[in-house]
């Protein structure tokens, strides 16, 4: 077997999924990034414009032309927060809960082929992992730890 770094094995199965969903995607004109934001909008009370961003894991500059993107396909729309005065809430247009099943449906399917094929041992090995892998994340990028290149 080559040997390989976990952030080239990371990166390169990330790289499949996406290119996958992607694909996917373009035959309704949208991206994955389009289908990540409707899968992590409330579809019934609507979510504040500001905690999009970081619930995604995207810059804010990025989550406007997402938005943006969604707002011109009419898959949301934006309305006053009750709550909140000056805030914002992004509500499912009934075109964006349609492609949000649709998405959430794919997302399930690909996840239920993955469950089928691999033990759920293997699984959570898996998950064990991918959480300790997170927490080097966390570790490394706390502690300003440079990373030796020496070994790549």
């Amino acid at each position: 077997m080559k040997k390989q770094t976990v952030e080239y094995a990371l990166r390169t199965t990330w790289l499949a999924i996406q290119k996958m969903y992607n694909e996917e995607a373009l035959k309704f004109g949208t991206t994955m990034s389009i289908g990540f934001a409707l899968l992590s909008l409330d579809p019934e009370a609507g979510t504040p414009s500001t905690t999009l961003g970081p619930k995604m894991g995207i810059e804010s500059t990025s989550i406007s032309r997402i938005l943006k993107s969604m707002e011109e396909l009419e898959l949301i729309y934006r309305g006053p927060n009750p709550d909140d005065g000056r805030g914002v809430l992004i509500f499912l247009t009934n075109f964006g809960r349609e492609k949000r099943d649709y998405t959430r449906h794919q997302v399930l399917k690909f996840n239920n082929s993955v469950i089928d094929k691999i033990s759920s041992e293997k699984l959570d090995h898996f998950f064990d992992i991918i959480d300790q892998i997170n927490q080097v994340v966390v570790q490394t990028k706390s502690s300003k730890l440079t990373l030796p290149i020496s070994d790549l």
